[in-house]
């Protein structure tokens, strides 16, 4: 049977930041929940685009060379194989959208890393 899930309710299940949660999956794509706060960490998704949409607060991706801030209620695409660095002053909740075969961190491995396999809570 079908149910619905809110998406304020998907945000329980993250209890640390920048540690994602799957919550669902269109196709291939992978839907997931993170609560970020300070700076991630510089990488790039070869092959995979990303989106990023603002449930709450705000967020600032920085490129190499230029910087987007986005508020609550914007999204935007990182295109493939662009390095990026997400940095959030103050505690920001974001819908990730993204390929199931995206790694957390690209190629980048760091203590924040999480294996597909944390995201889905396994």
């Amino acid at each position: 049977m079908l149910s619905p899930t809110t998406l304020a309710a998907a945000f329980d299940r993250v209890s640390e930041y920048w540690s994602p949660k799957v919550i669902g999956q269109v196709n291939d794509q992978l839907l997931k929940v993170a609560k970020l706060k300070g700076e991630f960490v510089w990488h790039a998704h070869e092959g995979q685009d990303e989106l990023f949409y603002i449930v709450k607060g705000s967020l600032r991706i920085e490129f190499e060379d230029e910087a987007v801030d986005l508020e609550q209620g914007d999204f935007l695409t990182v295109p493939s194989g662009v390095r990026h660095n997400p940095v959030a002053r103050e505690e920001c909740w974001v819908l990730l959208i993204e390929p199931a075969a995206t790694k957390h961190t690209g190629e980048e491995i760091t203590s924040r890393t999480r294996s597909l396999q944390e995201q889905l809570g396994q």
